[in-house]
């Protein structure tokens, strides 16, 4: 016998029963988040015994939370904001690249030993390839050294990209952008330089000679909908990518310049926020997570 379960997109099928597998997601604020409705939407698509909550959890629960992913057995977590790098000291292993990143969004347990993963760097990655785009032997100009720039300038580099121009203003992220420099530069073969933003000359330049531009900020999402950081569409050339992490709205500042540019290739951040979804569900179930169908139920506009 199966349970209907009623999500934002209408009734989804599935099992909550006494084998059912719990993941969780810890984060503070985290109420707002889309991850349930893309996890447990896959769970029943696949037929999969688990499901996914949200549990609003901060640095000062995080001990006692992680604990209780041992305690009831728990498949485990999604981690985010504030909680990435805090997490670190409660588990057993880490991946390579959350090593280098010395972050974690993504927590597997096996028996009682927790590991854990970053997967946002992934889901970059794999939106990219998705389109038939490699990152391998690539030249990459990115903006930002936060959350999401960071697993993506690391990925890139484990995945083959032949430089990596970063760029970021001087504030409270400078640090761990060199820091992302050194760890790049000891660990795998990609060149990789920081340079800071507000030598613009050196920016345009920059994404002339890249394949990809990657804008890892959160420039062009609410309340900076308006802005770009690149607003003359001639540094652009039509053969190159344009990637904006942002996803809400669908056409960023910075996607619009692209166009005006005749860009060929420009993305979303909607590719990469699936697929980093989909990274953590194969290391949990083993299987591939149906990522046309929770396109096709999340973000096609109706």
């Amino acid at each position: 016998m199966t349970n209907q379960i009623t999500g934002v997109n209408g009734p989804i099928t599935g099992w909550l029963d006494g084998h059912t597998y719990l993941i969780g997601l810890m984060a503070y604020p985290i109420r707002h988040s889309m991850s349930p409705t893309m996890h447990n939407n896959a769970f029943a698509k696949l037929g999969l015994n688990y499901t996914y909550l949200c549990f609003e959890i901060g640095n000062d629960k995080l001990a006692s939370a992680v604990d209780a992913i041992r305690t009831l057995d728990m498949r485990g977590s999604n981690v985010s904001m504030p909680n990435k790098k805090e997490v670190i000291k409660y588990l057993d292993k880490l991946s390579p690249a959350s090593e280098m990143c010395d972050a974690v969004n993504t927590i597997v347990n096996d028996q009682g030993v927790l590991t854990g993963y970053t997967t946002d760097g992934i889901g970059f990655v794999q939106a990219l390839k998705a389109e038939g785009i490699e990152i391998k032997d690539k030249i990459i100009t990115l903006t930002g050294a936060g959350g999401a720039a960071t697993p993506i300038a690391v990925q890139s580099a484990l995945d083959g990209a032949k430089e990596i121009k970063m760029f970021n203003i001087q504030d409270d992220k400078w640090a761990q952008a060199e820091k992302n420099v050194q760890t790049i530069q000891e660990k795998t073969a990609c060149k990789v330089s920081l340079t800071d933003l507000s030598n613009q000359a050196a920016f345009k330049q920059a994404i002339a000679e890249s394949d990809i531009y990657c804008d890892a900020t959160s420039v062009g999402m609410k309340p900076l909908e308006d802005k770009t950081l690149v607003s003359d569409p001639s540094w652009f050339h039509k053969e190159m990518v344009v990637f904006d992490t942002v996803y809400a709205p669908r056409t960023t500042k910075l996607m619009e310049v692209a166009q005006a540019a005749g860009v060929e290739h420009i993305f979303n951040g909607i590719g990469m926020m699936i697929e980093q979804g989909a990274a953590s569900f194969k290391l949990w179930t083993g299987q591939d997570m149906p990522t046309d169908y929770i396109r096709e139920i999340m973000f096609t506009d109706k």
